[in-house]
């Protein structure tokens, strides 16, 4: 990787920065790297895929070395990535090209050396945009593209909006590709079974439960349910904190299984989407795999990002009301998210499957009848960069 102070990094192609729609620059500081680069990646990625062009800058870009291929190697037509050093570097800073969007991503804040030089080359601000993390809760719609006049700093006299993602009408919607669900659709079982063989996985009809969790997942309950599920089952484990939680526990028990189960390398964002799609069940954790299972219309049991202050449990109960859950998923949510006793999780069945099935359907159809989260952004953005050129 060659990084300059002066250019677009990592070997990014120049060219791929000449396109018609306007330029956005996307920041990003990593606090996990399964989730705030996942999400905005993908927003990146979409709006460079719907012709704006696209600047994404971060503190860690490892994750999407394996995440996103080519990404690093600006194999990517109108998007190119910059570390986050380099918004800090005023000489360098002075040979880029003014961005006619700011988005910070997840409450992380532009360095003031940016905004300086930005406001060098030009007294026209930015649309400035704080993209807030992913609630059902009902502030979202009361909070979604407020104003937030900025009172001091380089950037006095400007202003920031709210954006909050959300699964209603009155918010900014969720991210959604337009080619979302041919990704997921593995349309025959032979498809199914290539797919799997890819990692290794001999797949003979079994119903496939993905796992991606926190360490701090009931795994043990999970894996003793799966004991009794009444029709053969295969549980695949995911890289990370999953895998390391599942081989923590069969090493203790050291006891024969009566279902298979198959541990997953490090996945692309393409091939961990596929995956959904092609599990029975999908057990998920935090933002960017919630709305990906979302799109997959398969049940699901979401971990919520735990928070000290108690606060992730109203997010969850408002979540499953929006979902329209029955009991039975929100006492697997309860318990998988350590909201109550172990005692009042119901079995992992087939019947509680089929009662899932319907449940995640008929609330990805409402999904989808409501606008892209991208799309509402270049629709917000058009309306308030016309606003800001009467100023």
């Amino acid at each position: 990787m060659n990084i300059s102070a002066t250019g677009p990094t990592y070997s990014a192609n120049q060219a791929s920065l000449q396109g018609q729609g306007l330029l956005w620059d996307v920041f990003c500081r990593v606090i996990d790297n399964f989730g705030d680069v996942g999400v905005c990646w993908r927003l990146c990625a979409d709006l460079a895929g719907r012709g704006q062009r696209v600047r994404l800058w971060l503190d860690d870009v490892s994750a999407l070395e394996w995440m996103a291929p080519g990404a690093l190697e600006g194999q990517h037509i109108n998007l190119t990535i910059h570390p986050w050093l380099e918004t800090k570097d005023s000489q360098g800073l002075q040979t880029i090209e003014p961005a006619n969007v700011w988005i910070e991503a997840f409450g992380c804040e532009i360095e003031e050396t940016f905004i300086s030089c930005y406001r060098q080359h030009t007294e026209v601000a930015p649309v400035w945009i704080n993209l807030e993390y992913l609630s059902a809760e009902t502030f979202v719609e009361r909070s979604h593209t407020l104003p937030s006049p900025v009172m001091s700093g380089p950037a006095k006299g400007w202003t920031k909006y709210f954006y909050y993602p959300g699964f209603t009408g009155k918010t900014g919607g969720l991210l959604r590709e337009p080619w979302i669900q041919e990704r997921q659709t593995l349309r025959s079982e032979a498809s199914k079974a290539a797919w799997l063989q890819k990692f290794g996985i001999t797949w003979r009809g079994e119903k496939l439960i993905s796992l991606f969790c926190y360490a701090s997942a009931p795994v043990a309950e999970l894996l003793e349910s799966l004991e009794n599920f009444g029709e053969p089952v295969r549980l695949l484990v995911t890289e990370g904190q999953a895998k390391t939680a599942v081989q923590k526990i069969l090493r203790e028990r050291n006891k024969p299984r009566s279902f298979d189960m198959s541990f997953l390398p490090l996945m692309s964002q393409t091939d961990y989407d596929q995956l959904l799609g092609a599990c029975d069940l999908n057990f998920v954790r935090g933002e960017d795999s919630l709305v990906r299972a979302l799109w997959g219309g398969k049940p699901l049991v979401c971990q919520i990002y735990p928070q000290e202050d108690g606060a992730h449990h109203a997010k969850l109960h408002a979540f499953l009301d929006r979902m329209e859950a029955p009991v039975s998923l929100h006492q697997w949510h309860q318990t998988w998210n350590g909201l109550t006793h172990q005692d009042s999780v119901q079995p992992l069945k087939t019947p509680l499957l089929a009662e899932w099935q319907s449940t995640a359907e008929a609330f990805c159809g409402r999904l989808k009848s409501q606008p892209d989260l991208t799309q509402q952004l270049i629709e917000f953005v058009a309306v308030k960069g016309e606003a800001v050129k009467k100023r």
